[in-house]
């Protein structure tokens, strides 16, 4: 896992409550990314490290900064704080860019790329757009994006922009759930049927040249996908990124733990060449009981998405409450989120990096 220490260059104002944060790349080395991955930031406040992760808003080969496109959110600690006090030539800490909702483009492509988002969800479609625009000349991308009002829509000048400079290979189709009077565009949310309509608007739309990339309020991508479905899409042209895992929200007595056979083990962590055994109460995870213990495991969402976390288990059992950031492979090869993981059995060993 890197770490970098990069200096804000700029600070732009998307809205009234969001902001666009520029770091600038290492001089020598730059940070080596792809469209639609995130960041982690690691924020120091009122004496502790703090870590978030935030979609990438820029795209590699495109942009000359690292940017990361933050909204305020009520009770937000780390984006209340950035919006509120990071300053142009202030230092921060990341970590490497990570995720797999992504895409790399190829120049020989001719595809639709299709998006779909909502409010700050737009980050990770932001990069990808970009990048599919220009680095792939045959291909064209179709933007369904949802928000309360004109004024609220993150990178309005920027995608006013595009569309003027790709013309026909870039269509957006803006939805507003509290439209302003003069309003003649797409009036409520992204569901079900409004996707089936716009759909059948969008040019060449073939299953077999289309890509569907969403991000967003998990009941948007609910109605998106089973739209998609109703529409026969293959279940390997869809592909979303979570912001908020719903099994991390859970709130689960000891009882109830045990009840599913969680009770307190002892697991082995191995990470750069150290062994620690780690004490593991059934109300805590596998990663919140090292941190606890001082093991420096790394470690951003904490919500089973990012898999900064992910570790190899080299035996015993454990239970996942959450397995969305890993594909089949990596599970059936025994990978597992340390952040979201109980052990089982006593004899859990995991190895980290």
């Amino acid at each position: 896992m890197k770490f970098y220490n990069l200096k804000v260059k700029d600070i732009v104002r998307e809205t009234s409550d969001t902001i666009t944060i520029h770091l600038k790349q290492p001089l020598f080395t730059k940070v080596k990314y792809k469209s639609g991955q995130f960041l982690t930031l690691i924020v120091p406040i009122m004496g502790k490290s703090e870590r978030r992760a935030y979609s990438l808003s820029s795209a590699p080969n495109v942009d000359e900064t690292l940017a990361v496109t933050i909204k305020r959110v009520d009770g937000g600690l780390v984006s209340n704080y950035l919006n509120d006090h990071l300053k142009v030539g202030d230092n921060m800490d990341i970590m490497e860019p990570m995720g797999q909702f992504c895409l790399e483009p190829h120049k020989a492509q001719n595809r639709h790329v299709v998006l779909f988002g909502s409010g700050s969800g737009v980050t990770p479609l932001m990069s990808i757009a970009k990048s599919v625009l220009l680095f792939e000349p045959k291909s064209v991308v179709s933007f369904i994006y949802g928000n309360r009002s004109t004024d609220t829509i993150i990178f309005k000048a920027k995608i006013e922009e595009m569309q003027k400079k790709y013309g026909d290979r870039f269509k957006v189709v803006h939805v507003l759930s509290r439209a302003e009077e003069d309003w003649l565009g797409y009036h409520g949310r992204i569901d079900r049927t409004l996707t089936i309509n716009v759909l059948n608007l969008l040019p060449k739309l073939d299953k077999d040249n289309t890509e569907y990339f969403m991000c967003g309020p998990e009941g948007m991508m609910d109605q998106v996908v089973d739209a998609l479905h109703f529409l026969k899409t293959p279940k390997e042209r869809i592909h979303r990124e979570s912001f908020v895992s719903s099994a991390a929200d859970e709130v689960k007595d000891e009882a109830t733990l045990k009840a599913s056979g969680i009770v307190e083990q002892k697991v082995t962590i191995l990470i750069d060449g150290d062994e620690y055994i780690v004490n593991v109460p059934p109300t805590k995870t596998i990663l919140e009981a090292a941190l606890d213990a001082g093991v420096d495991v790394p470690y951003s969402c904490q919500s089973g998405l990012c898999t900064a976390c992910r570790g190899h288990k080299k035996s015993g059992e454990v239970k996942m409450d959450e397995d969305e950031g890993l594909s089949e492979s990596e599970i059936t090869e025994g990978y597992i989120l340390t952040c979201v993981s109980h052990p089982l059995t006593e004899n859990v060993v995991v190895e980290i990096g």
